[in-house]
């Protein structure tokens, strides 16, 4: 049973008339009794009766046409509901973020995203890279955008912007280290997050930069997110590199201080699942996300 045969019987029902639903419905004739005549075929019964030039429903045909009507109204309803979606009036879009993507670069973007489309609804998840990218590779996400190194056959993964990274620490320990030599600032204290995420790499890149070979840095404090990081330096437990976004208000109170070290700016990525279809809300979230990063101010 297909739509158009439903809409072909309803027409038949309501006018009483073969030729005058055909001309209804822009269809010859014989295309509308073809398509009455294979409902009744396929499902060994008889709708309508023949009376003269006009035809009149069957018994069987009355009980027919109430539910041929609901699922004729049904379809109408799903074809709006798909036509919102696709122009974006509707519909749900699950995004997944590492922490420092996700709680400070990201937020602004989903603010102009829902002031631009209020009827697609984010569902927004937050963790380290590593769990972001299981996520997309699952296939549990739309988007996934993360700041650390991310390889895998499943996954589409494309640059979007650029972090500034530093080193920080409380103002005290900072003027105590300023003008050390690498070796005394490798063996200060440090504080860093849990393994897997993209501003751990970062730290393990500038540690292997300075230290003498098959030196470890001495990690006093492992930590699970930037925002407990942060406050541990502010503390005083040690240094620690963070994003320029989460070090930014508290550089700017005095409750941190940069130390001078050039470190490369690091990328942040977009993830997509290759064999998955990409929505039009997904799309339009990238091109907004690439549109910020072009022009970020």
């Amino acid at each position: 049973m297909t739509l158009d045969q439903l809409r072909i019987f309803v027409a038949v029902a309501e006018l009483e008339h073969v030729t005058r639903a055909a001309g209804q419905l822009n269809l010859t004739q014989s295309a509308v009794s073809a398509a009455i005549g294979a409902l009744e075929y396929r499902h060994d019964l008889k709708l309508f009766d023949r009376i003269g030039r006009r035809v009149a429903l069957t018994q069987e045909g009355r009980a027919f046409l109430a539910e041929a009507r609901a699922l004729l109204v049904a379809a109408q309803r799903t074809e709006k509901v798909l036509a919102d979606i696709g122009g974006l009036k509707a519909g749900r879009l699950n995004v997944a973020a590492s922490q420092t993507t996700g709680n400070y670069w990201l937020p602004p973007r989903l603010a102009r995203f829902a002031e631009l489309y209020p009827g697609v609804t984010v569902q927004l998840t937050i963790g380290n890279t590593h769990e972001v990218a299981e996520l997309a590779i699952a296939g549990e996400i739309d988007l996934g955008l993360v700041e650390g190194a991310v390889s895998d056959p499943l996954l589409t993964v494309a640059r979007v912007d650029d972090d500034e990274l530093l080193v920080v620490a409380a103002p005290a320990l900072a003027t105590k280290l300023a003008g050390a030599d690498a070796a005394a600032i490798h063996d200060a204290p440090w504080v860093a997050r849990e393994k897997g995420s993209g501003t751990r790499e970062a730290f393990e890149e500038l540690i292997q930069s300075v230290a003498p070979p098959g030196h470890a840095p001495r990690v006093v404090l492992e930590l699970p997110s930037n925002e407990s990081l942060r406050t541990a330096v502010e503390a005083g437990a040690g240094l620690a590199v963070l994003s320029s976004l989460v070090a930014r208000a508290s550089i700017k109170a005095g409750a941190l201080a940069p130390l001078p070290f050039s470190l490369p700016k690091r990328p942040f990525y977009i993830l997509s699942h290759r064999q998955l279809y990409t929505s039009r809300a997904a799309k339009a979230l990238l091109a907004l996300m690439r549109e910020s990063a072009a022009n970020p101010h």
